[in-house]
């Protein structure tokens, strides 16, 4: 039971959790960038996808579990980088290479996480609590999200914001991503390089994909 419980409160305990959450996280970005995409196809098809999502009962359920893993994993990270900095009060005065490539990415995680942190929060503020457009199809009522996505977009400063967060969440997936593979067991010499090369190709495809959208939106010149 000791050694159980020694387990569970273990800095590689903490790290498989986060590797888990974040994967769990990854997943969920792509869908959430494949029903965002439906924007390119007009109003009618955005906002009737918006629309049914949000009517389902099991939204609330979705949400919830979403909640439970995105906290799981900022209260993980935050753990871990209380505990290392307590295991090592004083930083190195000079620091010499390891051979384990420490990159831009790996390094600055704490900070991106809180961007990321920062942006969702008001990202959800906007979105979710924000002004309430409505639209009628086929004498079906529903919320005009198209329309709330084109008018704020069509603020300059609201797309350099938009874009600068999805810079800061590449940046941080690129790492994250092949980081979750390594905590959870996938660490061996024959599929790291693979892993590396899979997790910048994700961590582009996601930074492209999502900063092409508020771009789109100001194009549309706000109608």
């Amino acid at each position: 039971m000791s050694r159980f419980y020694h387990y569970l409160n273990s800095s590689i305990m903490k790290k498989q959790i986060m590797g888990v959450t974040g994967l769990l996280l990854c997943g969920f970005l792509v869908s959430h960038l494949i029903g965002n995409c439906l924007i390119y196809f007009g109003d009618r098809a955005f906002n009737t996808y918006a629309h049914t999502l949000v009517t389902n009962p099991l939204i609330y359920v979705a949400e919830a579990i979403l909640l439970g893993i995105f906290l799981t994993h900022i209260f993980m990270a935050m753990k871990l980088t209380l505990e290392n900095k307590a295991a090592r009060p004083v930083a190195y005065a000079v620091k010499k290479p390891t051979g384990r490539g420490s990159t831009i990415a790996s390094s600055t995680m704490p900070y991106t996480g809180l961007l990321i942190l920062v942006f969702l929060i008001f990202h959800i503020l906007h979105f979710k609590f924000g002004p309430v457009y409505k639209i009628t199809y086929d004498g079906v009522e529903m919320r005009d999200l198209y329309r709330l996505l084109i008018e704020y977009f069509h603020q300059p400063l609201a797309v350099v914001w938009y874009v600068f967060c999805m810079l800061a969440l590449g940046l941080h997936v690129s790492h994250g991503f092949w980081s979750a593979f390594q905590s959870i067991g996938f660490n061996h010499p024959k599929y790291n390089a693979c892993l590396k090369n899979l997790s910048k190709v994700y961590a582009l495809l996601i930074t492209i994909g999502f900063s092409a959208l508020p771009i789109y939106c100001y194009l549309q010149g706000g109608r």
